[in-house]
């Protein structure tokens, strides 16, 4: 069992790059403004009262359904990328015919950036849908009001395959974004262009406080990878996707559902906190994989030893049962048999001498 390494380390580099993620504003042209100078703001007034309203309830008006159903965290300069991942029916996000006419087609600022003319030809047989996404990432201390941190506007657009697009479905949407150790509310508005129609969405998470790890070791997010690509380089600013996300330089589907085939493989990502270096400026990290059904061990795999923090590996779902018979016993490696499972991951930083176990269930069907 191999660890896949092969684009650690210029994805480690990219991971620098995340901190440095742009935020986008919207021209303000409604206000008193100095001479030859716009006014921006990242959230307009209308849309900031509308998430106002529902900030103490956390209930969302819901012109369409949205839903923050998940979410993540992974390292980046200084601070965490938090990736979201959202719920939303694909009919209310007025997808059209790439380059035709989208509803609710003026934009909130003229001059925010917008898709080049489709060529003739081209772009045939694909959807695409623009809508505006405005976020607000709020501060939460004890038995105080939240308080504004970060707002983002972030100017969306998606593009589709006609062919099998479903507009009744509700498909997974994502977009992530920098920030440091703390407790946050997100109060999340989707938006038409012309801002007629609004989904409002709130979701409460915490990041982990970074100054602890000097004393313990601990782990990021946990999830299994459905697939992965390369892409070229790392995101600059803040997009949002469908079905997938991007972290430094990779294009990544998760399985949320952590639902597997008979056969497949459980390929795991994660990432270890307060990994301390030797003096070859490396990481020396014994990681212990099992698969348990209740008490009972289904799988170990041989201990691995990992020299990077970032853990990329694929994990074969293959027993290895022993046949016994009058004449002789023989061993036969067979395929993990369909039911509920937990896979058990014990760390042990031989550098600092720090450890920890953790645990992720999941099911083959």
């Amino acid at each position: 069992m191999k660890a896949r390494n092969f684009f650690i380390p210029v994805l480690l580099a990219g991971v620098v790059m995340l901190s440095l993620l742009p935020v986008k504003a919207i021209a303000q042209k409604d206000k008193p403004q100095k001479p030859g100078k716009e006014q921006v703001v990242f959230i307009p007034k209308e849309i900031k009262e509308i998430l106002q309203e529902g900030l103490a309830s956390r209930q969302g008006r819901q012109d369409f359904p949205i839903t923050i159903f998940h979410s993540l965290f992974l390292p980046a300069q200084q601070n965490f990328h938090s990736v979201f991942f959202l719920n939303i029916k694909n009919s209310a996000l007025n997808y059209a015919a790439l380059g035709e006419a989208v509803p609710g087609k003026e934009k909130p600022d003229e001059k925010a950036e917008s898709a080049p003319e489709v060529p003739p030809g081209q772009g045939v047989g694909m959807l695409e849908a623009k809508f505006n996404v405005f976020l607000q990432f709020n501060r939460l201390e004890e038995n105080a009001e939240p308080q504004v941190f970060k707002e983002v506007y972030v100017p969306a657009s998606i593009q589709v395959e006609e062919a099998g697009f479903d507009p009744e479905k509700e498909d997974i949407y994502t977009f992530g974004y920098p920030l440091p150790s703390g407790r946050y509310l997100l109060a999340m508005a989707v938006t038409s262009l012309d801002l007629k129609q609004i989904g409002t969405a709130y979701y409460e998470f915490t990041l982990p406080d970074a100054s602890q790890f000097s004393k313990a070791i601990d782990t990021t997010s946990i999830f299994f990878l459905k697939s992965f690509d390369k892409i070229d380089a790392p995101e600059t600013r803040t997009l949002v996707h469908k079905g997938y996300f991007t972290y430094s330089i990779l294009k990544i589907v998760p399985n949320l559902e952590k639902v597997f085939a008979v056969g497949e493989n459980l390929d795991i990502f994660f990432y270890i906190l307060g990994a301390q270096q030797n003096e070859q400026q490396q990481c020396a990290i014994d990681i212990d994989f099992q698969v348990k059904k209740g008490e009972e061990l289904a799988i170990r795999w041989a201990p691995q030893t990992y020299n990077t923090p970032l853990i990329s590996q694929p994990l074969p779902m293959k027993q290895t049962v022993i046949i016994k018979t009058q004449e002789q016993e023989k061993k036969e490696e067979r395929d993990l048999e369909p039911g509920k499972y937990t896979l058990a991951i014990g760390i042990k930083d031989n550098v600092s001498g720090n450890g920890l176990t953790k645990t992720v269930d999941f099911e083959v069907k």
